[in-house]
């Protein structure tokens, strides 16, 4: 039964606290102890024209925010709710949701169809409220129903669309919703409002139309009617028809042929005169299609060219006029564009647009696009050579060393000679462009480089010059730096040519981190990042020194991040974001002195005050633990080795508190690989620790509130302390192998249509194998006979993965490394479970025939054990 609730819905939004407290909490009182009721009042209000606009606004968020949550267990939760609701409750809010569509408030309309939406969202994929569909149309059929309900109906056909999945519908309902849709879109709608909810519409139902689409009658009228809607006078009609458009050429590519000249028509016109929004979308449109065609090269067959889907050549077709086209919009640039993040303009999407071109079509593209840098990038107006300076660095990626490396050669020290500019949006994309060139054209590994020891000093000087300029140069500047020193990583030798410089650029970026002119932390982060890498990819031992000097000017600084004066939570943010840069410096240094046995005693020899500055920064946090810190400290563990032992007892708190923070998950996955970092460290002397680390760890993997990319690594953790403790692990055998089992049979479960999915079986799987490895040579010289019984279930799992053609190569691995640990581990007993298994000796011939030296090396060591237990 329904109940009044107009004045509690009011008093919920009132001035005075009191009174909106105690609104707030009969309301939450209602819902609690009569849900359907309390949903059924909800919808009341909102159908009443009769009731104020602000309580049926309220009423409908409260309504929408009782079906649909963000958060994923949330959302289950409220599902269920409504699935468990009495059907006529249910059928008197969908009903009464249905009749406020008609409503003449646009404010309760476009509530009801959202929140119709998602009803559908939870019924119409059970095959419930099957008249939906039906009962909306009507409002489109029927010749005296309002413009505004027309609107609303079309509204929500495009919401619910978006809310279900193609499948959830049948193909005569499909074919309703797309007539309706393409008729609201036609140019005799005279209507606007109508016009564009249809062209709305239609965005989201595109993936349902995928029959009507093979359907060349069908298509050639949708086609039309977007394109129609595309030169429409109204500029918001204009934009959504060609964000239709961006969605065809990914979705329906294979198909665009007879429509690409309309399409080029319309998007070159878009582009030359329409407004920005509707502009950006044109551009968007080729950007698409360029997607598509990038996809297609990587997948086609090289022998025989042939491909699974057509590959049309639409961007080498339009080139000669295409590229023109782009070329002008990177002269309409914004004066503050580089000022703010998250611009996105004419200019920017025309560049962006422009690289891809250039990887889709390679050498074609420098032809046509050099004229206009040399045309441009010596003119008095700012514009033009800025424009040039992003033409040129937009088509580094695509075209062959041999095309470019003349052009970069010639324009290497016109670029550094810019760096000078008056202007800085001029010096601003130089620096992008310098360290485009230095990403995509600097791999002395590879015997390539732009870079030589006669131009070096230059380079360097000049970076180092212009990093003192405005903070948004100074932040590309860092990112040449890096890439410059990124390219002289697996380089050996050829590094020492900048080791003379590494003081300089070590002294710049720390004080360009130090830097208080930009207005926020980016450029102290970008410096931070770059010295991260500068130190990642030097050459050990000629820069032990340097890198040596380095490690107290970083920790002096981390110990002045824990006396910083705390007063408000943006203070606590900025003394964090600090703290993680200067811990991920700490943690390359350790990383690199320590991977040297003549630099690895510089690590030990601090260690103790590398500890308790980590502590110290621990202490800053009172309920969370900082995550690079830990990731530091993972780093620092394998380090130190045995000598971690004494820093264990003080720092297991924190480690505790990073296994049980569910929220940031992040934390908790990387908390997980630091017990790996630990046990190898210490081995067999962290077992007074294992209890209370499995604890953890099992009931981590038992919370459905923990995010699931966390379970991977929990199973990899089993295998590292079952490793460290050997046969100690025997009493979590009958907790870790039920997990592992279950997780198996998830796997089984995947859908591997969803990439995402299939990632994560993968991560899955080989977390699996490597805890059965960790756990088979733990209790190799005592206790493998616990693990035969469990041995038909692992080979079992085994077989179903080998057979599997979407695992990845480092499932492969982990696979044929556990094939042989069964082998070596359990010997003679299982001689008979290898008898019938052919899919090992299949698995074996294919990781014998790869390319993968490590996979070859561990598929003989996996058959010689077989072997040996067969033989």
């Amino acid at each position: 039964m329904a109940v009044e609730i107009t004045h509690f819905l009011l008093a919920a939004q009132s001035l005075d606290a009191k009174v909106r407290t105690d609104a707030e909490s009969n309301l939450t009182q209602f819902r609690e102890q009569n849900l359907p009721s309390f949903l059924l009042s909800l919808s009341i209000e909102l159908s009443n024209d009769g009731k104020p606009t602000e309580s049926r606004r309220l009423a409908g968020i409260v309504l929408k925010n009782s079906l649909d949550a963000k958060e994923a267990s949330r959302k289950e939760h409220l599902v269920q709710q409504w699935v468990t609701i009495d059907a006529s409750f249910k059928s008197q809010i969908k009903n009464l949701l249905l009749n406020t569509l008609g409503s003449s408030a646009w404010d309760a309309c476009h509530t009801a169809a959202q929140v119709i939406a998602k009803i559908a969202s939870i019924e119409v994929p059970r095959k419930e409220w099957s008249e939906l569909i039906a009962s909306l149309l009507v409002n489109m059929t029927q010749p005296d129903r309002p413009a505004s309900l027309k609107q609303a109906t079309l509204e929500t056909l495009g919401y619910v669309c978006e809310e279900i999945s193609h499948h959830d519908l049948v193909q005569d309902e499909v074919n309703s919703v797309l007539t309706a849709v393409v008729q609201g879109m036609n140019a005799t709608e005279q209507n606007p409002a109508v016009r564009l909810a249809a062209v709305n519409a239609l965005y989201n139902a595109l993936d349902f139309a995928q029959t009507n689409f093979e359907n060349e009658m069908e298509r050639n009228y949708i086609m039309k009617v977007i394109c129609e809607a595309a030169v429409a006078k109204e500029v918001e009609i204009r934009q959504a028809s060609f964000e239709c458009l961006v969605s065809i050429a990914s979705t329906y590519y294979e198909v665009l042929e007879p429509y690409m000249q309309t399409i080029f028509e319309l998007t070159s016109n878009a582009v030359k005169g329409d407004e920005e929004a509707v502009a950006l979308q044109a551009i968007e449109v080729w950007s698409s299609i360029c997607d598509e065609e990038l996809e297609l090269q990587e997948f086609e067959a090289p022998q025989s060219g042939d491909s699974s889907a057509p590959h049309s050549h639409f961007i080498e077709k339009a080139l000669s006029t295409l590229v023109p086209m782009l070329l002008e919009t990177l002269l309409k640039q914004d004066e503050d564009q580089d000022q703010e993040d998250g611009v996105w303009n004419l200019a920017m999407a025309g560049g962006t647009c422009l690289g891809l071109v250039a990887r889709t079509v390679g050498d074609a593209v420098v032809p046509l696009v050099m004229p206009f840098v040399e045309a441009n990038i010596l003119k008095s107006e700012w514009r033009s050579r800025e424009a040039a300076t992003y033409a040129f660095g937009s088509i580094l990626e695509g075209p062959s060393i041999e095309k470019l490396s003349p052009m970069v050669n010639a324009g290497l020290d016109f670029l550094l000679n810019a760096m000078n500019d008056v202007n800085s949006h001029v010096k601003d994309t130089t620096a992008w462009t310098l360290s485009r060139i230095f990403e995509l054209l600097h791999t002395p590994a590879m015997g390539f480089t732009v870079i030589s020891p006669s131009n070096l000093q230059r380079i360097v000087g000049v970076l180092l010059g212009s990093i003192k300029d405005a903070p948004h140069v100074a932040e590309k500047v860092c990112a040449a730096i890096y890439y410059l020193a990124q390219g002289y990583e697996d380089a050996g030798p050829n590094f020492s040519v900048l080791t003379p410089y590494l003081p300089d650029i070590i002294g710049c970026l720390i004080a360009t981190a130090d830097r208080t002119d930009g207005s926020d932390s980016k450029l102290r982060s970008s410096a931070y990042e770059t010295l991260n890498e500068v130190v990642r990819c030097s050459n050990l031992p000629d820069t032990s020194s340097i890198i040596t000097q380095l490690l107290p000017v970083i920790m002096t600084k981390l110990g002045q991040t824990v006396e910083l004066q705390i007063i408000s939570s943006d203070d606590r943010e900025r003394q964090g974001d600090l703290q993680a840069s200067l811990c991920g410096v700490i943690q390359v240094i350790i990383q690199k002195l320590s991977s040297d046995d003549g630099t690895k005693p510089i690590i030990l020899q601090a260690a103790d005050q590398i500890m308790m500055l980590f502590l110290k920064v621990f202490a800053c946090r009172s309920s969370t633990v900082h995550e690079e810190a830990m990731l530091a400290i993972g780093a620092f563990a394998y380090a130190t080795g045995p000598q971690f032992e004494k820093y264990l007892p003080e720092f297991f708190k924190y480690l505790e508190m990073g296994l049980q923070n569910f929220e940031e998950y992040q934390v908790c996955a990387i908390s997980v690989g630091v017990v790996g970092d630990v046990c190898r460290a210490l081995d067999d002397k962290v077992l007074p620790y294992c209890d209370v680390i499995m604890a953890h760890l099992l009931k981590d993997l038992s919370c459905s509130e923990l995010h699931r990319s966390v379970k991977p690594p929990i199973f990899s953790c089993f295998g590292d302390i079952a490793l460290a403790i050997g046969e100690h692990f025997e009493k979590y055998i009958n907790y870790a192998l039920p997990m592992m089992q279950s997780a198996a049979e998830v796997c089984a479960q995947i859908d591997n249509s969803d990439e995402e999915m299939m990632d994560y079986g993968n991560q899955l799987r080989r977390s699996i194998f490597e805890a059965y490895s960790g756990i088979l040579q733990g209790f190799k010289n005592s206790k493998a006979d616990l693990l035969l019984p469990h041995a038909p279930h692992l080979l079992q799992f085994l077989e179903m993965v080998a057979k599997d053609q979407h695992r990845d190569e480092g499932v492969t691995k982990a696979a044929v490394a556990v094939l042989g640990d069964i082998a070596d581990a359990l010997g003679s007993n299982i001689k008979t479970l290898y008898k019938d298994r052919e899919f090992c000796m299949v698995l074996l011939h294919e990781c014998l025939q790869s390319d993968d030296e490590q996979l070859k090396e561990t598929a003989v060591w996996t058959q010689g054990m077989i072997g040996r237990v067969c033989g």
